[in-house]
């Protein structure tokens, strides 16, 4: 194994997908959305945000994070089913708005920060065996993110999605990464919290597919049901520090 790839958000920052992410925070701050009730707004600033690349390119971790909440609680105000919008006009006539969107940004913000110095640590370990990049579906920004936290210096390439123009589950994407650097797919692993975007096409390209489920899939039957869509299942990113000794026992 010459090679890792990582997926950025529910991989490098917290091992739990950035919707359930929001909706915690939400919820913490007093806006009892549910995940149906949130997701269309997800969807939503998700889909903003890829059009306004060249808007968002210098973005640092908490103003994309502010972006995408201020569009989510926009979209939502005027568009989500009756519950929702009722929950955002109390909020907003109650005085409490403004400080509850404030207080989801902060939380989430936190969150990531305390997740990406996680890896950190791990990263250093792998740094000197593997050659490792980032593929991402974002906005643009990553490479100003991933610096701010002093995580850029591990990657020798970093694919975001709206920089590259193409986004995972596309091969394209993956391809991208591999060239740039350097290595074929069969020597490489690509390390993602989704079967669907990273491990599944990585292992069409013949790479080592490594699933983290995050916390909300760690149930037994979560992972056996997948058992046949990934070559390794981790609980955490400090397990790839493992990785070496599995991959070259394999290889023998």
């Amino acid at each position: 194994m010459r090679a890792i790839l990582f997926d950025y958000g529910g991989t490098l920052d917290y091992p739990r997908h950035w919707l359930d992410r929001f909706l915690a925070h939400y919820q913490a701050a007093g806006l009892g959305l549910s995940r149906a009730q949130l997701d269309r707004g997800f969807a939503h600033a998700t889909r903003m945000a890829y059009r306004a690349t060249a808007d968002l390119r210098q973005f640092g971790l908490e103003e994309i994070v502010n972006y995408l909440v201020r569009t989510q609680v926009a979209f939502l105000a005027d568009n989500g089913d009756s519950v929702t919008r009722g929950v955002i006009a109390d909020a907003r006539r109650e005085g409490r708005l403004a400080e509850a969107m404030a207080r989801i940004v902060a939380g989430f913000v936190a969150e990531s920060r305390a997740g990406m110095e996680a890896s950190r640590a791990v990263l250093s370990v792998l740094a000197p065996r593997y050659a490792m990049g980032v593929v991402s579906n974002f906005y643009g920004n990553l490479e100003r993110v991933l610096d701010e936290a002093g995580l850029g210096g591990f990657f020798a390439v970093v694919a975001d999605s709206s920089r590259v123009g193409s986004f995972k589950p596309d091969p394209g994407i993956f391809a991208y990464a591999l060239e740039k650097i350097g290595a074929p797919a069969q020597s490489a692993a690509m390390v993602g919290d989704s079967i669907e975007k990273d491990c599944a096409p990585a292992r069409r390209l013949g790479m080592t597919a490594i699933w983290l489920p995050g916390i909300d899939r760690l149930d037994r039957d979560c992972v056996a049901n997948n058992a046949n869509e990934v070559d390794f299942t981790i609980r955490e990113l400090a397990e790839l520090k493992s990785l070496q000794w599995r991959c070259e026992s394999a290889e023998r």
